[in-house]
């Protein structure tokens, strides 16, 4: 899944480490979120969401998957 976490998070000049604590998440969860490396859950989906005063589609995109 794709996301838009890490702009958001620069664009509120916070470092992963602060946004784990407003979540109440390890940082590494964090890097994990915006290397795409983990999908949140839907409850954190919902918080990061409701933090950033966004809607889940905008920051949650599908993978586009391509196979040829």
């Amino acid at each position: 899944m794709n996301n838009i976490i890490r702009q958001l998070r620069a664009d509120q000049g916070w470092s992963q480490a602060h946004l784990a604590d407003l979540l109440d998440v390890s940082r590494q969860t964090i890097n994990a979120l915006e290397t795409g490396r983990y999908d949140p859950s839907l409850p954190l989906a919902f918080a990061i969401a409701r933090l950033f005063q966004q809607p889940l589609e905008v920051i949650f995109q599908p993978a586009v998957h391509t196979d040829l």
